[in-house]
């Protein structure tokens, strides 16, 4: 058999410590709920090639290759590079729109 529980004061007791955590329990329920959606990101980072240079894919060497602009990369045959990305170059000056 289980030990008799003293109904007058441990009860009380029990019940104080059940409201307290219950409270509690409320309390970061509410501190969820009032702020923002989510943590702050921040900005992205840019993603693609720096300005000023090109990338470069190999099927056959199953890998990419990032050189300076308007240069092939050198490597040994097969010689099947393919130009995946320019990087974007300033060549209009500001103003100069039609």
């Amino acid at each position: 058999m289980s030990p008799r529980r003293n109904y007058g004061f441990e009860r009380r007791q029990r019940e104080t410590l059940r409201r307290t955590r219950q409270e509690a329990k409320k309390e970061r329920k509410a501190e969820r709920s009032g702020g923002e959606a989510g943590p702050e990101m921040g900005t992205a980072p840019e993603i693609g090639v720096p300005v000023g240079q090109w990338e470069w894919f190999s099927p056959s060497r199953g890998r990419v290759a990032v050189t300076a602009a308007r240069q092939r990369p050198v490597g040994d045959p097969p010689d099947d590079w393919v130009l995946l990305t320019e990087g974007t170059e300033q060549t209009e000056e500001p103003g100069a729109a039609s």
